[in-house]
């Protein structure tokens, strides 16, 4: 059998904008030379391919922990063999508007740490800010270097059936899934040794030398070798691969709260030859567990007095403290606000349309369109907590109403977006899953900068919108061409 029936028998979702064809089956220009590729190729030389894939991630020990029902589960991050590509221009629209949006968000958190001119010119309420959890008054009037809160974003990115491009969630603290986009396009080359040089796609893999080289900048020592630490919480975390990976990439210890000690306001790692002065933490650890004196006094993945250190300048942290009141999903309604209010522009990516549920008449129209609604808590990540109204049972319902009623300000709700779909190769065929993205970007002192990919999550349950790992969501290669190929 030619592997061209392949693509034959794709079936395209109804109202769904398919990544690799246009309307009426056409193939997009920058799909066709992996068509051609795939064309070439017999369905036992692409099944092979994934077993080898699934081999690599098995003794290469890629992996993510579920947590369920209180255990952690350690698994294989599942991976599609074909890429998905994005051409130069959809990528040049997408940069500007992440670096617009990183731009008002960082200038957000300063001001809200200080003067706090947005909330006396009225234009994002007040509750939202003192009513969020990661609000810290402990941040309160603290400078951080160079006014950078936040050194690494995650944003996540979601098509809707005519193409546009919307902006689901921005994921300020400490996102994860940069070691997949970077795995991923390892195995891709292993897979597809020539057709990455062919269709001319840029490279990922300067990510951790540009962290690395923004990391050296933040020292509050001038010193041509400051010591860098990646502070994990250790090996039961879900990104623990992550942690290991980064570190090694970097070139910088990795190391758990125990490992370190403060003393005298400065931060010191224990080694065999005595302690050594730290001067950057890229800490993967959340905020309330990263001090005891400070935060949650329970905590033992954090180190004593290690605020302090910080307050008085002689260790940077990163990403910043408190920055969990810029990426609540009760704030993030008011980020085009912010990007016209601080930078006079508007907003280049646009906002999924998302109402309150301390607001009353937002929960009473959600409640009475709840089949049509996604609802999520404004604090959780990973896919946890969601109601998908279209999938809920009436009891489910019911039971997500009372708790909103309980708590309306940790709920928002968005329509159901249909997201993009994607060629996968599953079961020895390609069909169509839904898709996301999730870019990251690095702020430093010279600017923004974003790698030309990102980690593309894929929802491989057949008419799922869930793309979450943790909720059995896969992942796939990121092509972002050059502009002289992507036509």
């Amino acid at each position: 059998m030619h592997s061209s029936q392949h693509f034959e028998r794709y079936n395209l979702l109804n109202g769904v904008w398919d990544e690799m064809y246009a309307k009426n089956h056409l193939i997009r220009g920058h799909y066709q030379k992996v068509i051609d590729y795939l064309s070439q190729e017999s369905p036992e030389d692409l099944s092979r391919k994934e077993e080898l894939a699934k081999r690599l991630f098995m003794t290469q020990g890629i992996t993510f922990t579920v947590y369920n029902s209180g255990e952690g589960i350690e698994k294989i991050f599942p991976f599609d063999i074909i890429p998905r590509i994005i051409t130069a221009e959809e990528w040049a629209f997408i940069e500007r508007g992440i670096k617009q949006r990183l731009t008002a968000l960082n200038l957000f958190l300063k001001d809200i740490y200080h003067n706090q001119f947005i909330i006396k010119d009225g234009v994002v309420p007040i509750d939202i800010v003192y009513s969020c959890p990661h609000f810290l008054r402990e941040m309160y009037q603290l400078n951080v270097p160079y006014d950078v809160y936040v050194h690494i974003a995650g944003i996540d990115l979601i098509r809707d059936y005519d193409g546009t491009f919307y902006v689901l969630e921005d994921n300020l603290r400490t996102p994860s899934g940069v070691s997949y986009m970077l795995e991923n396009r390892e195995i891709t080359k292993r897979l597809f040794p020539d057709l990455l040089p062919n269709c001319n796609v840029r490279s990922v893999t300067e990510y951790p030398s540009i962290l690395y080289k923004n990391l050296m900048s933040l020292s509050p020592r001038q010193m041509s070798n400051p010591t860098i630490v990646l502070l994990s919480p250790g090996i039961y975390n879900s990104a623990y691969f992550e942690h290991t990976t980064l570190a090694r990439l970097m070139g910088v210890e990795l190391v758990e709260g125990r490992d370190l000690v403060v003393n005298n306001h400065t931060v010191y790692m224990k080694t065999t030859t005595g302690l050594q002065q730290v001067d950057v933490i890229y800490r993967r650890v959340d905020d309330d567990f990263l001090d005891p004196l400070v935060f949650n006094p329970n905590s033992v993945l954090g180190v004593a007095g290690l605020m302090g250190a910080y307050r008085k300048g002689n260790v940077a942290i990163v990403n910043a403290i408190g920055n969990g009141v810029a990426d609540d999903k009760a704030t993030y309604i008011y980020v085009p606000d912010m990007i016209k209010y601080y930078l006079n522009e508007e907003p280049i990516l646009k906002n999924v349309p998302t109402h309150r549920l301390s607001n009353a008449d937002d929960r009473e129209y959600v409640f009475k369109n709840i089949n049509k609604m996604v609802i999520k808590k404004t604090n959780e990540s990973g896919g946890y907590g969601m109601l998908m109204g279209h999938a809920a049972s009436d009891e489910e319902i019911n039971k997500y109403k009372q708790e909103i009623l309980k708590d309306p300000r940790s709920f928002i709700a968005q329509p159901t977006i249909s997201l993009s779909s994607a060629p996968c190769y599953i079961g020895g065929e390609l069909q169509p899953r839904r898709i996301d993205l999730r870019p990251y970007a690095l702020c430093g002192p010279d600017g923004i900068e974003i790698v030309p990919g990102g980690l593309t999550r894929v929802a491989l349950t057949e008419g799922s919108l869930v793309v979450n790992s943790s909720q059995g969501g896969g992942s796939k290669d990121t092509w972002v061409l050059n502009p002289t190929t992507d036509q």
